[in-house]
């Protein structure tokens, strides 16, 4: 287990920043959202490594991590977080993934099911028709993609944000704007171009297949853009100790506005995960 400080490992020709540090327990790895960081873990990783090892990394392109040879699809980010947990010898975790970090938690779930013990899947970045997925990508493929990404992320806090946190709008909004069109056009092109993982309905026989307990906190809001509900979460995650619940008055960015409500549910729900087979 690391020690909290900054580490970098080598993966497609660059490096990805990552931390390494809490107390034990259940390996809890962190996994951001698209143009974010691994800040966007702030008020979970302290609560959180007080029961758990926490391991929360920058993706390819992002934050303090390097541009990757390769892309920046979904798969594509999940292989290099299956390569840094074997090469911390850190599996198998729950893998708890904010937007886009939720879709590749669920890419890395399917195709390295013995790396996660179980995925948590906050707000997250699959589950669009067809139709509205086709504009948002036809959006990110013309001149400035960063503007478009501004413009569609912008507005996605709560629309009555508790004054405290009225500085989460331009902290995000500032994060967009310091990251390189070709990373921002890549991510959201892998999410919303046609795909296996986030469009429905064939998202939903790709998500179906992950055997793990899955945990989904969505916001009321999100879910009615998408046009679906609570029981369509479910049917997509089998697993008997799966859960999906829906906040109303919040924003994307769940676990930065409702922090302490949020950590106490994640953290109860991982104390209850079901044995392993193997474990005592």
């Amino acid at each position: 287990m690391g020690d909290g400080l900054l580490s970098y490992f080598t993966v497609g020709g660059g490096r990805l920043f990552y931390t390494d540090e809490g107390t034990g327990g259940e390996t809890v790895l962190l996994v951001h959202g698209g143009t974010c960081d691994s800040h966007d873990w702030a008020a979970q990783i302290e609560p959180f490594g007080a029961h758990h090892r926490v391991i929360a990394p920058d993706l390819r392109g992002h934050g303090r991590s390097t541009e990757v040879t390769g892309g920046l699809t979904p798969r594509e980010f999940a292989d290099d977080l299956a390569l840094l947990l074997d090469s911390l010898d850190a599996g198998p975790a729950v893998v708890v993934g904010h937007s886009l970090g939720a879709t590749v938690a669920s890419v890395l779930a399917v195709e390295h099911p013995d790396l996660v013990r179980a995925v948590v899947a906050v707000d997250p970045g699959y589950g669009f028709d067809a139709e509205f997925a086709a504009g948002v990508a036809a959006a990110f493929r013309g001149p400035d993609p960063v503007a478009v990404a501004t413009a569609v992320l912008g507005g996605m806090e709560a629309s009555q944000i508790d004054p405290a946190l009225g500085w989460l709008p331009v902290w995000h909004s500032r994060r967009v704007l310091g990251t390189s069109p070709e990373t921002v056009s890549g991510v959201f092109l892998g999410l919303f171009e046609p795909n296996e993982v986030t469009l429905r309905p064939a998202g939903e026989d790709y998500l179906r297949r992950r055997s793990c307990p899955v945990l989904t906190v969505s916001a009321e809001a999100s879910l009615k853009a998408k046009g679906i509900d609570l029981g369509w979460e479910e049917s997509v995650s089998p697993h008997p100790y799966s859960r999906a619940v829906a906040w109303d008055g919040v924003g994307h960015w769940i676990q930065q506005e409702r922090a302490p409500e949020f950590n106490a549910l994640v953290l109860d729900w991982v104390a209850g995960l079901p044995t392993l087979e193997g474990e005592k």
